[in-house]
């Protein structure tokens, strides 16, 4: 399934929300072509009222709209709502942020290449696939947990303190093998941490090598996803877990755990 998203295209439904006539048009045209099924609304009214009637897979929401934004709507949206991409034609940090923190699953600036965006609605579909089969997979929680009830290692993989990331489906699996959900930002970072543990890592380290060319777009994001990177890891592990990526006062953060590949 992983291997081959272009053929789930022609049974995704994408649902693309934005207040001008031109940007949706352009948007669902350009998907078509690429074999995905559309719906448009032109506001989050006309949104609601489709994710009432039909099932949708993924959400193109704009945040710059009247009478109610995309972050108000994206903040009203129930834990069954598809993954959503975010555009913003102003594209700063605070917005990213605060999209970002609401759960939104991406986000990009207009105006943006169409093929851009193809490749972003991809990535999140395939990464939500990955999540939804874990899910569905996982033992009855009276049973143990069973390796074998999780996804099989798609190939390569960073494992430490018990833990397991897959870096093929994005996916990050905590020692009692149970899926935990990160969003991209927070995959990219725990993956920096990881490739590179037991070093202290300064603050601009992390960027380069979580967000390469998109860095100084992440400045002030990175914050925000550390502190629920750090969350989840203590929710989901155990004590040490919650000391897992430790501060280094003046210098930056330590990636604590032994880290092997494979």
């Amino acid at each position: 399934m992983y291997a081959n998203l272009h053929a789930m295209d022609l049974a995704t439904r994408i649902l693309i929300v934005d207040d001008d006539e031109g940007i949706r048009s352009l948007i669902s045209e350009f998907l078509e072509k690429h074999g995905f099924q559309t719906e448009t609304a032109a506001d989050p009214t006309q949104m609601r009222a489709l994710l009432a009637k039909q099932r949708f897979d993924l959400i193109v929401l704009d945040v710059m709209m009247p009478k109610e934004d995309g972050l108000t709507a994206l903040r009203g949206l129930d834990a069954e709502a598809p993954p959503v991409i975010m555009l913003s034609a102003v594209g700063n940090d605070i917005d990213r942020i605060v999209g970002l923190e609401m759960g939104a699953d991406d986000y990009l600036a207009k105006p943006c290449n169409p093929r851009e965006l193809l490749a972003r609605i991809r990535t999140v579909l395939r990464r939500y696939a990955g999540r939804q089969s874990a899910n569905e997979n996982q033992p009855a929680p009276e049973d143990a947990p069973i390796e074998a009830d999780i996804p099989a290692d798609s190939g390569e993989a960073l494992r430490f303190a018990g833990w397991r990331m897959d870096l093929e489906m994005r996916l990050l699996f905590d020692p009692e093998n149970r899926p935990i959900g990160l969003s991209d930002g927070e995959f990219r970072l725990l993956r920096a941490f990881a490739e590179h543990p037991r070093r202290v890592l300064t603050r601009d380290q992390l960027l380069d090598w979580s967000r390469g060319e998109d860095s100084d777009h992440y400045d002030r994001a990175i914050d925000v996803q550390l502190s629920r990177l750090r969350r989840k890891l203590a929710d989901a592990g155990d004590e040490a877990s919650k000391d897992m990526i430790r501060t280094v006062r003046n210098e930056g953060y330590l990636f604590v755990p032994q880290v092997v590949r494979g």
